[in-house]
């Protein structure tokens, strides 16, 4: 989620696209389903109307990261009908943090032009290992960056790891679907990534309705690699043995927390100016770790 260079598009698409069971245009009301093998070891099936749970979710706030746009806050992400909605919309808020002069882009803008949320399980919920599956639908409107992630829990960024489930936005003006995870090197804020970036004309060339639906992400991690799928297609693989960092710890053998945000801006572009209001929706966030021996 963070910044970075992207390389040369390159992705396995040698598996078939599995179909979701249910109906794809609207949130499931069923039961995790079972995995052999596996526990259910936390989930969030956002059922309830209101605010996010707060004993699995802590919200960030104000300017954040990348130069983006929006100003986070909790008033933008609401549960509804068995889904989270995170909005991005199209308001003034003042940044109470300004000064004018300031060299920080999150000091020196008096004004914010755009809102939204960003969830993480920081300090409340946090994993080692495991399948961590995701529900969403996405807005791919010009603008919208939107993103499942996650950060080790020691270290500074990029040396305790991230891996994006998901991460939607435009690489050279064209709507592209990303899976990534990042490491550290030998230069501070400076990270090693392995990326995979698919052009969104490739779902839909598949699925003319591919937008229009919700899709699962998921993660299968294991303390010999990292496998991130989209309905069961594998995007990237990542191996352990080649995320070492320069002093040694690899970011990837220890705990990490989830965020669901949505970012506007920065990487998704600008919004077009009739670009009121941008909806990311999460059915689910479900991790399973393997049953004991």
């Amino acid at each position: 989620m963070l910044q970075r260079l992207l390389p040369a598009f390159s992705v396995c698409m040698c598996l078939t696209t599995m179909a979701q069971p249910g109906d794809p245009y609207k949130p499931s009301f069923d039961a995790p389903a079972e995995k052999a093998g596996y526990k259910l070891v936390w989930h969030d099936e956002f059922d309830m109307d209101g605010k996010p749970d707060s004993d699995n979710w802590k919200f960030e706030n104000g300017f954040v990261r990348n130069e983006e746009l929006q100003w986070y806050q909790p008033g933008n992400a609401t549960c509804a009908n068995g889904v989270l909605v995170i909005e991005g919309r199209r308001e003034q808020v003042k940044n109470n943090n300004h000064q004018p002069g300031a060299t920080d882009w999150r000091l020196n803008r008096p004004f914010a032009e755009y809102t939204s949320a960003s969830l993480k399980t920081s300090g409340l919920h946090q994993w080692l290992f495991g399948v961590f599956e995701i529900r969403a639908r996405i807005d791919t409107a010009k603008g919208s960056w939107p993103a499942i992630w996650t950060l080790g829990i020691n270290g500074e960024w990029p040396s305790n790891g991230e891996i994006d489930l998901m991460e939607f936005y435009r690489v050279d003006h064209q709507p592209t679907v990303l899976a990534n995870t990042a490491w550290g090197t030998a230069k501070r804020y400076t990270a090693k990534w392995n990326t995979k970036r698919i052009p969104l004309a490739y779902f839909t060339a598949k699925d003319s309705n591919w937008i229009n639906k919700f899709h699962v992400w998921k993660m299968e991690w294991t303390k010999d690699a990292i496998k991130l799928f989209l309905d069961d297609e594998l995007l990237n693989t990542t191996v352990l043995t080649t995320t070492v960092n320069p002093n040694g710890i690899n970011p990837f053998l220890q705990p990490h927390f989830l965020l669901l945000n949505l970012a506007l801006g920065g990487n998704g572009e600008d919004p077009d100016a009739a670009t009121n209001l941008v909806k990311y929706e999460v059915d689910y966030v479900r991790v399973y770790q393997p049953k004991e021996r």
